[in-house]
């Protein structure tokens, strides 16, 4: 039976303010556990919150960059429930009357655009940490539980989606887009590996009439993980519909090691939590005048820069897909393309070979150890035929380890390319006369045979030779092939 898959997805973003949400406290990741709060963060008797200004703006400026609707009258509400990391025993949310609505984003698939709702961008403040100890590293079977209340009141983002993405393959492409969208707009770290930014979905799996029974999974802290917890879970879904079984609504969790979901708990509707209006804060009426000040901070957002450097730069969608998906990167090659270079040429090495050693040094792009312009300047030196393919790779590997400019490199070891044709000439005819099997080769068409001798001539010239001019001139002496240019 042919079923539909439906998904939506909760997304919490931690917002880069200096203070947490209700409180003066410092958001600093990675201090001493418990060290950054105080009475209100805590819950204490008597204190009592104000919201924080920077993360009401962050807030309004990542809704109008998803084209939401910005409220003119919301309000903070208590939602309630016991969990070790909850100091207050609830958590001051939004519920019926969010900060803005009614948004989309336009998701790039290659073949197609899926239009994603928005349902609502709010705010609401982040529970502490459990630190559960035990073999598992889970509550269930811990031996007994830490809690670290620093991550308490941190300002939160809280981005649901429309149920309009129909695979994991949209769904991991929706949450790429908002990653970039919210580094674009500078409001958010989104480290996913310290929680900066968390995911969770809703997947229902259907027969076409109507929705399934809505299924929420938790735990996905990668893009990876995100789109292997989501194709298990369809995939369980359907086996459990075609084996005449019935979906329960319930939250699961996903254990990435084992590449399952499995069951934590009853899914919990909205009257569970007793929201009521936060009594000890106003609401929000941001005026007309603040919000289009904030509107007016919205920079080229990740699509509109793909665009853009598909008209002017001559690129293909998928290397613009590329260099603009993280605004580091598009920064960088932007700053590259200004040296006066190919563009094509330096998003080829940008995506290619330095993407690649930054890969692998875990090395962020803000911090390349290699300056855009200095990958100008070795594009510079191919372009001139100081440098062959073979060569540059080289220089750039050397450039990357040391911070050294590649002409340095290149003139200190004397690396400067043959491009002499009487120099190359020479050496061309001593292989030739050197390998006189792999010539006839040549001369009856065998193409490996040219390979071979190209590289006695790189041999020999410790890999300087320039490559084509050497190409040409064999061909020429075996083939009767015209002289090529000096």
């Amino acid at each position: 039976m042919a079923y539909e898959t439906t998904i939506g997805l909760e997304i919490h973003v931690e917002l880069a303010t200096s203070s947490k949400m209700f409180c003066g406290c410092s958001t600093t990741f990675g201090s001493e556990p418990n060290t950054n709060t105080c009475p209100v963060c805590l819950g204490q008797p008597g204190s009592l919150p104000v919201a924080n200004r920077a993360a009401v703006a962050d807030t309004i400026l990542l809704a109008l960059a998803m084209n939401c609707a910005i409220s003119e009258h919301s309000e903070f509400h208590r939602k309630n429930y016991f969990y070790p990391d909850m100091p207050k025993d609830f958590q001051i949310s939004q519920y019926d009357v969010p900060l803005s609505h009614d948004g989309h984003l336009d998701v790039d698939m290659g073949d197609y655009v899926r239009k994603v709702g928005i349902t609502r961008v709010h705010l609401e403040e982040d529970t502490g940490k459990s630190v559960h100890i035990g073999e598992s590293g889970r509550i269930h079977g811990a031996e007994f539980s830490l809690e670290d209340f620093n991550r308490a009141g941190i300002p939160l983002a809280e981005i649901v989606s429309e149920p309009d993405i129909k695979s994991p393959d949209e769904a991991r492409a929706f949450l790429q887009l908002l990653r970039s969208t919210l580094e674009y707009l500078e409001i958010s770290d989104c480290k996913m590996e310290e929680g900066s930014l968390r995911c969770d979905a809703n997947v229902s799996v259907s027969s076409g009439e109507g929705l399934g029974t809505k299924v929420e999974i938790k735990n996905m802290n990668s893009f990876r993980s995100l789109y292997r917890a989501l194709t298990y879970e369809v995939e369980r879904q359907v086996f459990a519909l075609d084996n005449g079984e019935k979906i329960v609504q319930e939250t699961r969790h996903w254990d990435d090691v084992a590449g399952k979901t499995h069951p934590l708990r009853s899914k919990e509707e909205a009257f569970d939590y007793r929201y009521f209006p936060e009594p000890d804060l106003a609401p929000l009426e941001p005026d007309l005048e603040w919000v289009e000040a904030i509107r007016a901070r919205l920079p080229e957002l990740p699509a509109k820069r793909l665009e853009r450097f598909k008209e002017k730069y001559g690129l293909s969608s998928e290397m613009a897909s590329t260099l603009t998906g993280e605004k580091a990167l598009a920064d960088y090659y932007e700053e590259a393309v200004a040296t006066g270079q190919n563009p094509e040429k330096l998003a080829t090495w940008i995506a290619g070979d330095l993407t690649a050693m930054l890969k692998e040094a875990s090395v962020p792009v803000s911090a390349c150890p290699i300056r855009p312009q200095s990958l100008g300047e070795l594009v510079s030196l191919i372009d001139s035929k100081v440098l062959s393919g073979k060569m540059a790779k080289d220089v750039l590997k050397e450039a990357f380890e040391t911070r050294r400019a590649p002409k340095e490199i290149v003139d200190e070891k004397g690396l400067s390319q043959i491009a002499d044709v009487g120099e190359i000439d020479l050496v061309v005819g001593e292989v030739i006369s050197e390998n006189p099997d792999a010539a006839n080769d040549i001369k009856e068409g065998k193409e490996q045979a040219l390979k071979f001798l190209m590289g006695q001539i790189m041999k020999k010239t410790r890999g300087k030779a320039n490559p084509e001019m050497a190409s040409d001139l064999i061909k020429k002496r075996l083939l009767s092939e015209p002289r090529p240019k000096d």
